[in-house]
């Protein structure tokens, strides 16, 4: 056991990703997938259903963090997120090799219109967009390009050491207790308008959006201490974010499939 931790802990250094902070916890992302679930249509649902059998969208959503132990995956490693740094914009900002994570779910949309996937293919597609798009409305998966999404932003959390990539994928989210069918029925309350015009944004939008809170996402105390006050002053960001996220996947996976 003692070495296979070690192991562990060495895969994900010489991949310059630390475990569970480089993505939204496994709450966040089957908080979206159930949103999703409960908003598809009559056609979409049988579809999902052909596809992923007896999983539902919240069951699939961590698949694409679970399969990064899997060298097969790894042209996966950098669709996770995008850098797009302060001024610029997607189309102006350096590529990163090898796909991010705005072209990886414009990809994927494409390919599932097509109707040429072999079943197999259709449902790794479908199981990476759940995934991406929950990442992509973390604000930090839309990283500024200095500290790789926060990652290297050192602070604590109620006292224990960790980074502010942690604390919005997982530490504020983990804190309230909830599982995740708790946090949907919470926040899962949009209004007709809010449906139709998040459903109406692009792809690009959304990351232009999480770009958005930036100076919100890093109003942090010199001291790196974070507690309460940050939970409080951020955590209906927080709730918003996977909102959005829910009700935009299950918009695009209605269109794809209607």
């Amino acid at each position: 056991m003692k070495y296979l931790s070690l192991f562990i802990a060495l895969f994900f250094l010489g991949n310059n990703v630390a475990p569970k902070e480089a993505y939204w916890g496994q709450i966040g992302h089957r908080t979206v997938g159930h949103i999703a679930d409960g908003m598809l249509s009559k056609r979409a649902s049988k579809n999902v259903r052909r596809v992923l059998g007896n999983e539902t969208l919240a069951e699939v959503s961590t698949w694409m963090d679970e399969i990064r132990s899997d060298n097969a995956y790894r042209y996966a490693n950098t669709w996770h997120y995008c850098t797009i740094p302060d001024g610029m914009t997607y189309e102006t900002a350096p590529k990163q090799k090898g796909g991010d994570v705005i072209w990886a779910i414009e990809k994927i949309i494409a390919e599932l219109k097509s109707d040429t996937l072999s079943l197999a293919a259709e449902a790794q597609n479908l199981k990476y967009l759940v995934h991406l798009v929950g990442d992509i409305h973390q604000p930090l998966h839309v990283g500024n390009g200095e500290d790789r999404g926060g990652n290297d932003v050192k602070v604590q959390w109620f006292g224990n050491d960790t980074n502010l990539h942690s604390v919005w994928d997982t530490r504020m989210i983990d804190s309230k207790q909830f599982s995740y069918t708790e946090l949907a029925d919470w926040v899962n309350h949009p209004t007709k308008d809010e449906v139709t015009t998040w459903q109406s944004a692009s792809v690009r939008d959304w990351a232009m959006e999480s770009m958005s809170y930036r100076d919100q996402v890093y109003t942090i105390p010199e001291n790196g201490r974070l507690s309460y006050r940050y939970s409080y002053d951020n955590f209906d960001l927080v709730k918003q974010r996977i909102l959005q996220a829910g009700v935009r996947l299950a918009g695009v996976i209605n269109e794809v499939y209607d």
